[in-house]
């Protein structure tokens, strides 16, 4: 007489071997018609043993906190926000041309008819050219056309002229550093031979405008998702816990909007496409600014590390000259800065000679370091997990577009069109729209019928997320941007 197997049962066999039909599997579809997959094995008194955990192999997986530690965030109410930087103080030229070749020499202030450049030197104001080769000579202006396409006539005073001197046609640089006249002269007149008055110079504005973009995201799930239980505990980095795996999904979609709120900061760029493709404005985001008004440093290495870094730091003493900076940057160039340092640092017989205790042979080897001082500046160092995340700027093959930036610390001095007046501002801050009746800092609510909500009859809950912000970005100039490629 045959046995047949009821339901959930095993068939027995004569050898001792593991069969399809003599042990319990997950993929047994074996159960009868309307049984679910998997349930014909799965639903006997032998339970498998489940970790009820998630396994963090990713650890941490949030990337923001990079604009917390450099910045701040203020309210607005405008679509724009505007402001203004100081320009340089003193009058100077890049990349004049001679014209003229004689005893006095005529330079063509603005060659290249930039937008906005305008000749500004007066009638007997005293001045400085430089060769690109390091020749320099100083003379009187004897004429001078002003405006746009603006000379200057300079006599040297060593009484040749410059191309005499060696000096390139090209590739000049010129600034004034006083001015000289005769005695009884006034300055409408200029001095005796000139009739050209002395030119009042009016400071320029120079407005940077960004705008802010609104940011949003939505997780739903229906009612019936939410009334079923599982078998794996939810945990969360923003400590979500329990055996409902939507508060999994919903939590993530939280975390992953706030990481955006930074990302779209650090990212964002203006739009460029005309406004019957996209109508959307865009906005200028950390990495854009530096590129547009700051400084970029390509390929820096350890091997010429240190003479590589003084010239950044040449180019800083012509900028702000901020005392203090903080480098934020991936694996590889926080490392050639390590490298950079630690060449400086060997002991007398060769050996390491940084670190805790001297790095003495009882200690664990330092050779990492998380600030230094070089010239008149100091500089804290530190790892910047949104480019070294897979998922973002971390590149796999070692080489990445952008490898780390340098941002100024402190606050900067400002003219705030709103307030009318001079007001100090962090180097980077976010604004964010805000009033009296809506703050969209940071906006989260819920529609539906489900989990609380009672807005709708739709058979499901809906979390909203929005927010609309800009970063701001002041004194770009004084950033410096470390780029692979």
């Amino acid at each position: 007489m045959a046995i047949t197997p009821e339901f959930g049962s095993l068939i027995p066999t004569q050898t001792t071997q593991a069969l399809a039909t003599n042990y319990l599997q997950w993929n047994n579809n074996g159960g009868a018609a309307g049984i679910p997959d998997n349930f014909a094995d799965f639903a006997q008194q032998y339970l498998p043993e489940v970790y009820e955990a998630e396994v963090e192999r990713y650890g941490n997986r949030t990337l923001n906190g990079f604009l917390r530690m450099v910045g701040a965030e203020m309210p607005m109410s405008s679509d724009q926000v505007i402001w203004s930087e100081q320009n340089r103080l003193h009058i100077s030229y890049d990349g004049v041309e001679q014209t003229s070749t004689g005893t006095t020499s005529v330079i063509e202030v603005n060659p290249a008819a930039t937008a906005g450049v305008q000749n500004v030197i007066s009638v007997n104001d005293t001045v400085v050219v430089l060769d690109p080769a390091g020749l320099e000579a100083k003379g009187i202006v004897t004429a001078s056309t002003l405006g746009a396409a603006g000379t200057i006539t300079v006599q040297p005073f060593a009484g040749t002229s410059l191309t005499t001197q060696g000096f390139a046609l090209t590739g000049l640089k010129v600034f004034v550093y006083g001015s000289d006249y005769s005695k009884g002269t006034s300055l409408e007149a200029g001095g005796p031979g000139n009739s050209a008055a002395r030119n009042s110079i009016n400071p320029v504005m120079t407005q940077f405008v960004n705008s802010p973009i609104i940011i949003r995201d939505q997780f739903v799930v229906s009612g019936s998702d939410t009334a079923q239980i599982g078998w794996v505990n939810v945990a969360t980095e923003d400590g979500t816990d329990g055996y409902l795996w939507y508060l999994k999904a919903a939590s993530e979609t939280k975390l992953r909007f706030d990481d955006y709120l930074e990302m779209a900061m650090v990212e964002g760029e203006l739009n460029q496409v005309t406004a019957t493709q996209l109508t959307q404005p865009g906005t200028q985001g950390l990495f854009a600014a530096i590129a547009d008004r700051g400084n970029i440093e390509t390929g820096f290495t350890a091997a010429n590390g240190l003479a590589e870094f003084d010239n950044i730091l040449k180019n800083l003493d012509s900028q702000g000259a901020i005392e203090e900076n903080m480098l934020f940057n991936n694996r590889q160039t926080s490392l050639d800065f390590d490298d950079m340092l630690a060449g400086l640092s060997a002991g007398a017989n060769g050996g390491v000679a940084y670190g805790l205790f001297e790095n003495s042979s009882d200690m664990a080897l330092n050779l990492g370091f998380t600030g230094f001082r070089r010239g008149s500046y100091d500089f804290y160092k530190t790892d910047w997990k949104y480019l070294n995340d897979a998922s973002t700027r971390g590149a796999i093959d070692g080489v990445s577009s952008i490898e780390g930036v340098m941002v100024p610390a402190g606050t900067s001095t400002v003219y705030d069109q709103i307030l009318g007046t001079n007001i100090r501002r962090p180097f980077l801050h976010v604004r964010y729209r805000a009033s009296q009746t809506d703050d969209r800092r940071m906006k989260q609510w819920v529609t539906g019928s489900v989990g609380g909500a009672q807005s709708s009859t739709l058979d499901a809950m809906e979390i909203n997320f929005l927010s609309e912000r800009c970063l701001i970005t002041q004194g770009a100039n004084n950033f410096v941007l470390f780029k692979g490629i």
